[in-house]
This record gives C-alpha cells, structure tokens and sequence, in this order.
C-alpha cells in the first residue's frame, strides 16, 4: 500500500506487515495514479523510455509505464520528486522485487490511495 498523502509504503506479506518504507511519488505537475492494481511485468534491470534513459531498477509495473522502482535520488524519498512513478531506496526496491518473485506477480496487489 503506497499512501500518498504521507509519502510511504506499507508492504504486508499474507496479511502481516512486513514493512514501511518512506517514497517519492509524482512531483508538482506529474501525476502518480491512485487505485488498486496488479503486477503487469516485472524488470530486474530497466532505463526510462520517456525520461531520458533514467534508471530505473528493480522495477514492479502496475499500471502502463508506472512502476514502483529503486531510485539514486534518496535524499528525496520522503517528499513527491517523480515524474509519476513510486520511487524506493534501492535496497528497498530490491527486497520488493525479490518479494514479488517468491510470492508470484499474480498474488500480487499494489494499492495507491491519497
């Protein structure tokens, strides 16, 4: 679950909280997409078609280009920095991906709330 509003992730493995992690989401002017989603494909390692060739590793796509991804900006996790996508600290981002994969994409619910 990514709440917006407070700019973190709680990440809950059959019901029980596993973690929280704090996250960028879409900056003033981008926006990141609220609702509930499945895992649409998955990229271990990934680079931005739209901005710039950014790297964009350990990425969970949810939702058209949006993914929850690791980020080298971690100074700004915590407040909204994104073009739209959740962005994690990159061992985050890893633990996430590596949960995904031993869980299965399709057990998998991504939910973006306000």
């Amino acid at each position: 679950h990514v709440d917006i509003s407070s700019q973190a992730m709680s990440v809950r493995v059959n019901g029980w909280h596993h973690a929280s992690w704090r996250v960028s989401t879409g900056r003033e002017g981008y926006y990141t997409p609220r609702g509930s989603y499945s895992v649409k494909r998955m990229a271990k390692v990934y680079y931005s078609k739209k901005y710039d060739n950014a790297p964009m590793p350990n990425s969970v796509f949810f939702y058209g280009g949006y993914a929850i991804h690791g980020t080298n900006s971690v100074s700004r996790l915590g407040r909204p920095a994104s073009h739209g996508c959740v962005r994690l600290a990159p061992g985050n981002a890893a633990a996430l991906y590596a949960l995904v994969q031993r869980h299965g994409a399709s057990r998998t619910r991504i939910t973006l709330t306000n």
